[in-house]
């Protein structure tokens, strides 16, 4: 009788190189979202949801 081969760790290393690939791609988009809103604010801060009065 023939042992096949264990691809456990194998499979265990796929599917935390997925998550990571799946991680840093949301990541990567969310970041174009904020551009914008920081740009609007770097121009007049009362844009800011965040108001601090001087």
């Amino acid at each position: 009788m023939e042992q096949q081969k264990d691809y456990f760790w194998a499979y265990i290393g796929g599917v935390i190189v997925i998550a990571a690939l799946t991680l840093w791609t949301v990541k990567s988009s969310e970041h174009g979202k904020y551009e914008t809103a920081q740009k609007a604010i770097a121009e007049d801060s009362a844009n800011s949801a965040y108001l601090h009065k001087p």
